[in-house]
């Protein structure tokens, strides 16, 4: 099992994509419009630092986010918020600040300042909007996301079934209804990457094909209206894998997320793995302390955190699952009972001080380490062990993450 922290930091900056010794129709195939943007263009940007490593088990944190704060906090103040990147930041001086070189600038700078800590940075996430996001790994490897939207019509059905298999396994969703859908299509770095003047993908040929994929699927009636889905399952799933096969046919794609609502996707994969993941919330009171140390080193180390009397949080629960992609109903688990099994594991804990209401955390502390560690053996038991990845958001700024590794 893996475990992962995330640190979710704010930052505003503007930046110009342009490469001077490149002509303008290379500057705009490359980059697009922006490039005319000849004194920068601004962005809000989202970075995500994430770290892994062991679970201290008197005070059950991996890393204190505190520390995260603080030290990549400077980071981010003094080199990227409210800056010209182009001009401020020596670092983008010889090479565009790209969304991709923005994330691997992040991770270059804050990583060391980790060097004390067992506890190491994994990856650096950058959000530059909610159509654009790139990703810097500690091995080298580089992933930038390009989102679209698209609203269709559909009735939930496989033609490969029965009408009454299908109204058995679908229910109400075998009538026509519809779903404005999210897509990110997710393009991984061949080789190690490292600051460049080219974008993962050019604007050219990323524009190409969602303008290809939107014009083929907005507004369509999915089951009729759209030839390459005939006779396949219209479902979450199969829906993704059709619309992961028509991007890969035009850009190199590792992955796609189908979003059909907020809190409900798929993800198909390049090596033909499926995924199905469900966001549920939970709201519990809680109290971070460690039996082991004295008063004043509680404080010390929790904060605001240790008060007495206990504080709450509106926790976010984000359960994935693999297995095996059943072609007939174009399916890879029950929705119901996918909704089902993730609720029954989070009821226990509903409106509940958990360090005094619940066995869980009797004797350890109530961290978001350890409530997704003791919550996956909950869900991962109801669905027949192909629980995947687990994530919990204590807030919109701190993320834990177990995987199956």
């Amino acid at each position: 099992m893996l475990l992962t922290v995330s640190k979710r930091l704010e930052f505003s900056a503007s930046r110009r994509l342009n490469v001077d010794r490149w002509s303008d129709i290379e500057n705009l195939a490359a980059f697009g419009p922006e490039t005319n943007a000849r004194y920068g263009s601004g962005r809000n940007y989202v970075a995500y630092f994430v770290f892994t490593g062991p679970v201290d088990p008197a005070t059950g944190m991996l890393i204190n986010i505190s520390e995260i704060k603080e030290r990549a906090g400077t980071v981010v103040r003094q080199r990227f918020d409210h800056k010209f990147l182009n001009d401020d930041n020596p670092s983008f001086r010889a090479v565009p600040p790209t969304a991709e070189n923005i994330a691997r600038q992040l991770y270059v700078d804050v990583a060391p300042l980790f060097s004390d800590n067992v506890a190491t940075l994994a990856a650096c996430h950058l959000t530059e909007s909610s159509e654009r996001s790139a990703t810097f790994y500690s091995n080298g490897a580089c992933e930038t996301n390009y989102w679209f939207e698209f609203s269709a019509a559909r009735k939930t059905t496989s033609p490969r079934l029965s009408a009454e298999e299908n109204a058995r396994l679908f229910g109400s969703a075998t009538s026509i209804h519809g779903h404005n859908y999210r897509v990110r299509l997710t393009y991984r770095s061949a080789k190690t990457f490292s600051a460049q003047d080219l974008p993962l993908v050019d604007h050219d040929a990323i524009h190409a094909c969602l303008r290809a994929l939107h014009d083929e699927l907005d507004h369509r009636y999915l089951n009729k209206d759209v030839a390459g889905l005939a006779n396949h399952p219209i479902t979450t799933e199969s829906l993704a894998d059709y619309i992961y096969q028509r991007a890969s046919s035009m850009t190199p794609l590792d992955r796609i997320r189908l979003h059909e609502r907020a809190d409900f996707f798929a993800e198909v994969w390049k090596n033909k793995a499926v995924f199905l993941a469900m966001r549920m919330t939970f709201h519990a009171a809680h109290r971070l302390r460690a039996a082991t140390l004295s008063d004043a080193e509680n404080v010390k180390l929790y904060g605001k955190c240790n008060n007495p009397l206990g504080h709450g949080h509106g926790y976010l629960t984000e359960t994935t699952i693999g297995g095996e992609y059943d072609e007939r109903s174009g399916t890879l688990y029950d929705f119901v009972a996918f909704r089902k099994a993730i609720q029954e594991s989070l009821e226990p804990w509903r409106d509940r001080h958990l360090d005094l209401e619940t066995e869980d955390f009797r004797n350890t502390p109530s961290t978001g380490e350890n409530i997704v560690r003791a919550l996956w053996p909950k869900i991962d038991s109801r669905l027949n062990q192909q629980l995947v990845r687990l994530r919990l958001w204590e807030t919109a700024n701190n993320r834990f993450t177990l995987r199956r590794t």
